[in-house]
């Protein structure tokens, strides 16, 4: 099982830490308001623990798990904190309307994420592609992931497992604009073809 630290007291962040905490995972909560920190991890049980906002990570894995436009800030004011550590970046870069992607054309969130944390740091893209609401279900769901280091990937791919995920690598991080992609994808099919934002993205494999 995996050391996880998680920066982030959103739906995401609830529902990555019940499920990491239901897999056995050592879950560390971050946030910038302290006693919403300590409320999450009570309410998680299972050991979960509370870190100072900005302090070096208890966790290997470090799920960033805040909107895209606080992330680079986050990752910068933690700046060495953060040497060493295996990042999972969840956020979408979707518009307001989310009809398009705020990042420019060439990059993505995750390799602007990538940009500004240490170099001994890696960063995978993963979570972006599921619904919170859906993910705190409990269901078994596939999660998308990339990203350019293979021992981060191989970390992250046994995290997902252990939270009853499938993992599924589409390659390196420069697929994470695609990945993010996805975002208004979703969001156009639950507001039009499916008619609901209970839905999940599922890849069905031969054999």
């Amino acid at each position: 099982m995996s050391s996880v630290s998680i920066i982030g007291l959103g739906g995401m962040a609830h529902a990555i830490a019940a499920r990491a905490v239901a897999g056995g995972n050592a879950v560390e909560i971050i946030g910038r308001d302290a006693a919403k920190a300590e409320d999450l991890a009570a309410t998680l049980g299972g050991g979960a623990t509370v870190g100072t906002f900005g302090a070096v990570p208890v966790g290997d894995i470090v799920v960033l798990a805040v909107p895209y436009a606080s992330a680079v800030p986050v990752v910068a004011q933690y700046g060495d904190a953060l040497a060493g550590r295996f990042i999972i970046d969840i956020s979408n870069t979707f518009n307001a309307d989310a009809t398009g992607l705020v990042t420019p054309e060439g990059t993505s969130g995750a390799q602007e994420i990538a940009k500004a944390v240490p170099e001994s740091a890696h960063v995978v893209k993963a979570f972006n592609t599921v619904f919170g609401h859906v993910l705190a279900q409990g269901r078994p769901l596939d999660v998308f992931f990339a990203g350019d280091d293979a021992r981060a990937k191989a970390d992250v791919s046994a995290f997902i497992e252990s939270l009853g995920l499938r993992p599924l690598d589409v390659g390196g991080l420069e697929m994470a604009r695609w990945l993010e992609g996805v975002g208004p994808l979703l969001m156009g099919l639950a507001r039009n073809g499916a008619g609901t934002f209970d839905i999940a993205l599922r890849v069905d494999l031969p054999g």
